[in-house]
């Protein structure tokens, strides 16, 4: 499966019921689930973001699904990222003309 790395900041109304976050969060990780993927590690973060989490996904499309699933329902906005491993680097840099 491929690894996917996704910044979440709440929304406003997020903010309004940080109290409800945990439970929401529980529920995002339902939604990846769902999708046919997996949440590996999730954190509250301090910064530009409020969480950041590793995941893993079938495919592309399932993951844009999940993070749009999430955003929809849990008051927060994402921006999810491809990870590749170093050593898939490595292969992918080898095939530069």
């Amino acid at each position: 499966m491929a690894t996917y790395i996704i910044l979440m900041k709440f929304t406003a109304q997020g903010t309004k019921d940080l109290k409800g976050a945990p439970k929401r969060i529980e529920s995002a990780i339902k939604d990846w689930e769902l999708m046919g993927g997996k949440v590996l590690a999730s954190y509250f973060v301090m910064g530009e973001y409020d969480y950041v989490a590793i995941t893993e996904c079938p495919d592309d499309e399932a993951a844009v699904t999940a993070s749009l699933a999430v955003s929809a329902r849990e008051h927060i906005k994402t921006a999810t990222m491809r990870a590749f491993p170093l050593v898939e680097f490595a292969k992918l840099v080898e095939k530069l003309p």
